[in-house]
């Protein structure tokens, strides 16, 4: 990725972990590994750590930890009721933010 879509990427990155954390519970490297199958190639998963913990913060997610056949018990992230509130505001965002886009690149105001 460039440097313009890594930007870009910063200001969605929460919306689409969440969106992740919507279909199905996950830990760190999983979601990591969703959205390179994604396309999103360049993203580093200490970079989806940090989601991780702002979201357990703010108590957007719930937590269980999971025991690991390799190493350590793995932190199963679960979408919770106030990180589906927040999903939901960000897709709202995101529509508006879609449409007044679409509505510059064709010239129109």
């Amino acid at each position: 990725m460039g440097k313009q879509m890594t930007e870009m990427l910063k200001g969605t990155l929460e919306g689409l972990v969440l969106a992740i954390l919507a279909v199905r519970s996950a830990y760190g490297y999983e979601i990591t590994a969703r959205l390179r199958e994604q396309g999103f190639s360049d993203i580093a998963e200490g970079t989806v750590y940090a989601v991780l913990v702002r979201f357990e913060q703010k108590g957007l997610v719930d937590v269980e930890k999971v025991p690991s056949e390799k190493g350590p018990p793995r932190k199963v992230y679960t979408l919770n009721p106030a990180g589906q509130q927040y999903l939901d505001e960000f897709w709202t965002s995101w529509r508006f933010l879609t449409a007044q886009l679409e509505k510059l690149h064709e010239g129109g105001s």
